[in-house]
């Protein structure tokens, strides 16, 4: 089986779950492309902007459900689920291969999905039936860090393994509620669009310096990303996928004006991943 490409969903808004819109359609249309080109995973890795700790944790219950991490949205979406098998054996693999390579971990034999793996797993394999191993991850390393723990999980993708990483490419609240009610149709402001294009054309170079530095040298970056636990999950994907081959930005939208969804696969099976999903998507909303 050719290598897994690495992957970077945004996960935006809760409500997605229930108003997928455009980033729904794509979401839904990855998992048969991942399958069509290289084989249902053998397993999950995720890595989400809402699971982090002081140092590496993998959660290697048997089983997981949904978390529902957050408050004031409506009653139906607190009842969804997404029941999926946890990867205890895959949990020992990597603790070593993290260990191996200089960044200490623990494994705790608990369960849980918070909303930023659940709600984009519930597209991407709607029926629950490839084992999720959630990795919480230190917000506090700068991206070089965060691409360097990528790479300790690199040899997962050979291994039938994908590797995700949830978070946002643009992620600022006080911008979506900044004029009272969110409006998840409203038109991308400016800021927002430089950052991304910005991100997507020093990714197809290979700018990995820039994209390190990305919080000074990013047009809005901090207006962007107050903080950026919702872009920092970007690098260590991208650390996964290797250096040595350019990101690709595989799908772009935005919704409240504000909140990117953009997708980025890495690694040597990007290119046939980007060939097996439906032609290119301009920005929409959703």
């Amino acid at each position: 089986m050719t290598s897994l490409p690495a992957l970077f969903v945004s996960h935006g808004s809760p409500m997605l779950a229930l108003e997928p819109g455009p980033t729904g359609a794509f979401l839904a249309s990855l998992g048969p492309a991942l399958d069509r080109s290289f084989g249902r995973p053998r397993a999950i890795v995720a890595i989400s902007a809402h699971s982090t700790a002081r140092s590496p944790v993998l959660l290697a219950a048997d089983r997981h459900e949904a978390v529902h991490d957050f408050g004031g949205f409506p009653p139906a979406l607190y009842t969804l689920r997404y029941d999926a098998p946890g990867a205890p054996a895959l949990a020992d693999d990597v603790l070593a291969r993290l260990e191996a390579s200089g960044h200490p971990a623990h494994r705790l034999e608990q369960g849980g999905l918070d909303h930023g793996i659940w709600s984009m797993l519930r597209f991407i394999y709607p029926d629950a039936d490839v084992p999720v191993l959630p990795l919480a991850w230190a917000p506090t390393a700068p991206p070089a860090a965060q691409f360097a723990l990528g790479e300790a999980l690199a040899g997962l993708t050979r291994e039938g393994v994908l590797v995700l990483g949830t978070g946002s490419i643009t992620h600022n609240l006080r911008r979506v509620f900044a004029r009272g009610e969110a409006d998840v149709a409203a038109p991308e402001v400016p800021e927002s669009a430089a950052f991304r294009h910005w991100f997507a054309a020093r990714g197809s170079e290979a700018d990995w310096p820039a994209l390190f530095d990305y919080r000074r040298q990013a047009p809005h970056a901090v207006d962007m990303h107050p903080t950026d636990e919702h872009l920092l999950p970007w690098f260590v994907a991208a650390g996964a996928g290797g250096a040595e081959t350019a990101p690709r930005r595989i799908f772009e939208s935005v919704t409240y004006g504000c909140l990117g969804m953009d997708a980025y696969a890495f690694g040597p099976g990007a290119g046939p991943l980007q060939a097996a999903l439906l032609p290119p998507q301009g920005p929409g909303r959703g």
